[in-house]
């Protein structure tokens, strides 16, 4: 446990950050998974307006440091790599 007040401060503040970085991994991780669902199922529409929600999201979570920049790329790769084929 923390000793000063403003260590205990940085505590409770790197709680709350770690608390919105699980969450926004595992929001991440469900619009992969949603989007190699539809991927599966072979719908092209579905597929179209999720594909730009799924890239929208990983952009902004390596924007965010969530994910390394090179990560959001291979993800981003391998799933346009999914689709083509589809």
């Amino acid at each position: 446990m923390p000793n000063t007040r403003t260590a205990k401060r940085a505590f409770r503040k790197s709680e709350i950050k770690k608390e919105v970085n699980v969450a926004r991994k595992r929001d991440l991780k469900n619009t992969i998974k949603t989007l190699k669902k539809i991927i599966e199922g072979g719908d092209k529409e579905a597929i179209k307006s999720q594909i730009s929600l799924t890239y929208k999201k990983i952009d902004k979570a390596a924007k965010v440091n969530l994910i390394k920049k090179n990560k959001a790329s291979r993800l981003k790769s391998r799933l346009t790599k999914k689709i083509v084929v589809k």
